[in-house]
């Protein structure tokens, strides 16, 4: 008995210093990487500007507007964007970085997007709508990037009303603090406010775009356990945001300096992952690490919910869902909206996939890893619809729509009036929302608005290191020549109907 009371004592004390050791071994490895991001950030990071450091008044706060309504929502931010202009007004003496940027009223990025009114909440309303849709945007992005589909869904005879996220829209230091729970509390804010208006015979869609797609999952999975909440008749999601490489974990890490209880002005640099000019009117360039803890939440929080709902057995329940996704996407990957229909049951759901231009001289210079993951794809689909956006043959750009019907292997084709431009290679998570001819990003020659080119049709070449931005940011495709496709699918589900707008 002696015997075993030694050996268990010299066990656990042998147990407790295994424990110290891993445990210094991991707050060692935290802090290595915290010190080098440190180091990398203060000296290779470029200075940072006001619309970095300076912090705006009366944003949404989940935690203190509780008892806000979304009109009440909606008055915070006429006021938040009115500081906004108070302050950009007070930087005019700031230099070149300040002429050249978004928050110049006179400026570039100003004039091309109109004075930019789609950094707002924007509701398209009519006198007798069919249904109500509520839309939002991605991270660092802006209410426009729903513009189009807002559009799309409008003329089909429904109200739409897309948010804009606590956050966005006015300066990218906004971000620096934000909290996902403020999305989510914004979201419900909107999705209560929009089926109000609403009769039960009336459809409700939610749609979102990355981050945003992310967000009204989440609200449609929960609808599906809590009877306060309208359950949606379709979830519209483009490249969505459903899970995250486990090295976006890394930003809890790296931003633990945002806890520091008095700010250290040599640090601020390390609350942020990329610092860039800020030419884009209606997206932030520079990218906070915050920004990225905060979407890793709102992953992981749907991922939550996505396993809660499977193993009550509510997944069945779930509206049809219908996703367009890039195969590229160097933002979200596709893996994750893969991953997300194989979980799926019912026919009634469709994942519309974006090939890659597989046209022969492109053949060589291309990736494996886009064609793998579409053969994976069509193995591996049981319970929903499949559609593949790709090249009718290595031999034309021209382009065909192969449909995989729920448990085959075999397509029916559809032959389509579109075409790759001959040099673009592939779309990908920034593209795929906007027309080709939008007015900011489309690519297509003449784009853009008030005599300006647009920001999607520039290429410009040079070496690395001519301008303050990378000469990749240029050549990376912001509108989708394939818009007229999605337009029509989703003027597919929705039918025109007589005496409604749109109908016959």
């Amino acid at each position: 008995m002696t015997t075993l009371l030694q050996f268990g004592k010299a066990l656990s004390r042998q147990l407790a210093r295994r424990t110290v050791q891993v445990t210094l071994l991991v707050f060692g490895a935290a802090l290595a990487v915290i010190l080098g991001f440190a180091a990398y950030a203060v000296s290779a990071l470029p200075d940072l500007q006001p619309w970095h450091t300076d912090r705006l008044k009366g944003e949404y706060s989940a935690l203190l507007d509780t008892g806000l309504d979304f009109p009440g929502y909606l008055a915070l931010e006429q006021q938040l964007f009115a500081r906004a202009r108070e302050e950009a007004a007070a930087w005019s003496g700031s230099g070149e970085r300040f002429t050249y940027s978004r928050f110049n009223a006179a400026g570039f990025a100003q004039r091309l997007a109109a004075g930019a009114p789609y950094n707002q909440s924007f509701r398209l309303t009519h006198a007798a709508p069919r249904g109500a849709a509520l839309l939002v945007h991605g991270l660092t992005d802006s209410p426009y990037s729903m513009k189009a589909l807002a559009e799309a869904l409008h003329r089909l005879g429904f109200e739409v009303t897309v948010l804009r996220l606590p956050g966005h829209g006015t300066f990218p230091s906004m971000l620096a603090e934000m909290h996902y729970r403020d999305w989510e509390g914004a979201v419900a804010l909107a999705a209560r406010d929009v089926t109000s208006r609403l009769d039960p015979t009336q459809p409700f869609i939610v749609g979102g775009y990355s981050t945003g797609a992310t967000l009204v999952l989440e609200y449609a999975l929960d609808s599906l356990a809590d009877d306060r909440l309208r359950r949606p008749d379709r979830v519209l999601l483009m490249s969505p945001a459903i899970e995250l490489t486990p090295v976006a974990a890394l930003a809890n890490i790296i931003d633990a300096v945002a806890f520091l209880p008095v700010p250290i002005p040599v640090l601020e640099k390390v609350r942020w992952q990329e610092v860039v000019a800020e030419f884009d009117p209606y997206k932030f360039n520079s990218f906070p690490v915050n920004a990225a803890r905060q979407v890793n939440r709102a992953t992981n929080k749907l991922q939550d919910a996505l396993l809660e709902a499977e193993e009550a057995g509510r997944l069945p329940e779930l509206p049809p869902v219908i996703t367009w996704q890039s195969v590229v996407d160097s933002t979200v990957g596709s893996g994750g909206a893969l991953n997300l229909y194989s979980r799926l049951p019912g026919g009634q759901h469709r994942l519309v996939l974006f090939d890659v231009n597989r046209s022969r001289g492109l053949s060589s210079l291309q990736r494996p890893t886009a064609r793998a993951a579409i053969d994976s794809a069509i193995g591996n689909h049981p319970g929903y619809t499949l559609e593949v956006v790709s090249n009718k043959s290595v031999d034309t750009e021209a382009v065909v729509l192969q449909r995989y019907s729920p448990g085959s292997s075999l397509p029916a084709v559809e032959e389509l009036d579109l075409a790759w431009p001959g040099d673009v290679v592939s779309l990908g998570h920034v593209a795929l929302p906007f027309p080709p001819d939008d007015p900011v990003y489309g690519f297509l020659p003449g784009s853009g608005h008030d005599g300006l080119q647009s920001l999607g049709s520039r290429l410009l070449r040079g070496e690395n290191g001519a301008l303050t931005i990378s000469l990749g940011s240029l050549t990376r495709l912001r509108s989708n020549p394939f818009w007229g496709l999605i337009e029509r699918q989703v003027a597919e589900l929705f039918p025109a109907e007589p005496g409604i707008p749109g109908g016959s």
